[in-house]
């Protein structure tokens, strides 16, 4: 094997093991709710299957690492008839210490 197709699989290899870490082997499935938007509980520092990749990523984890910041803003898509309290719960839908369940709200 050459140099540069070893670097490339132990590359693979590493994103690999990123992906899992950030959606999680031990993530429940995901549900839809009520209405419609799909739901997953996932382990602290992980992320949801509809929202680990890409802009959805960032987003997703700034609305966990920030409460303050978002608990404060209100969500301008009308969703307070379903409860939502703020912007923040388009994101997170609850929270314990170990777990997070999040919302495609968001995402949709």
């Amino acid at each position: 094997m050459t140099k540069a197709l070893v670097l490339l699989i132990a590359l693979a290899l590493v994103a690999g093991a990123a992906t899992l870490w950030r959606v999680g082997s031990h993530a429940q499935p995901v549900t839809v709710d009520e209405i419609g938007d799909e739901n997953q509980t996932v382990p602290r520092g992980q992320l949801p299957l509809f929202a680990a990749k890409d802009d959805a990523a960032q987003l997703y984890t700034f609305a966990v690492a920030n409460v303050d910041t978002l608990r404060w803003m209100p969500c301008m898509c009308g969703c307070a008839r379903f409860g939502h309290s703020s912007n923040r719960s388009c994101y997170v839908k609850s929270e314990s210490n170990d777990l997070v369940t999040f919302t495609s709200h968001a995402a949709t």
